[in-house]
């Protein structure tokens, strides 16, 4: 099935159990689709591109959230979060912080990255043998942490 029918599939059942929620950010999602395949270039999504605009949106609602919650905001920091997980069950099971060490000290070793000037060169890397499964952030502070 690809993910637009899965999409489809989980807003017909959103509805069924009037989860409003859940369909605001299966509707954010099929809108993001949407908008991808008629942007002009031609081309069929990728399962890449797919993946890469779901982790855009679940960024966006935690970052949200973040502000939300910075303000003392919890009542709109809750739905953004809400939306966020609705989301995330699209995207590919998340690596744990020592699976990525693992494939960061890999790179590390393949580039042979030595000090903090090599980081590009390894974030480059790991972000597309990573992609979707693991946050840029975490992967970020991983690098730091590795070549520091």
């Amino acid at each position: 099935m690809s993910l637009q029918q899965d999409i489809m599939t989980a807003m017909k059942a959103a509805m069924k159990d009037k989860d409003q929620v859940a369909l605001a950010a299966l509707r954010a999602v099929k809108s993001e689709i949407l908008l991808a395949q008629t942007s002009g270039s031609g081309q069929d999504l990728t399962e890449a591109d797919e993946i890469k605009i779901l982790s855009k949106l679940v960024k966006q609602r935690k970052d949200s959230a973040a502000i939300f919650s910075e303000q003392n905001r919890s009542d709109l920091a809750e739905p953004e979060l809400a939306q966020a997980k609705v989301i995330s069950q699209f995207l590919p099971a998340q690596l744990s912080k020592s699976e990525i060490e693992k494939v960061v000290l890999d790179t590390i070793t393949s580039v042979g990255a030595e000090s903090m000037k090599d980081m590009g060169k390894v974030m480059g890397i790991v972000n597309k043998q990573l992609a979707g499964q693991a946050d840029g952030k975490t992967i970020s502070n991983i690098v730091k942490a590795k070549l520091s």
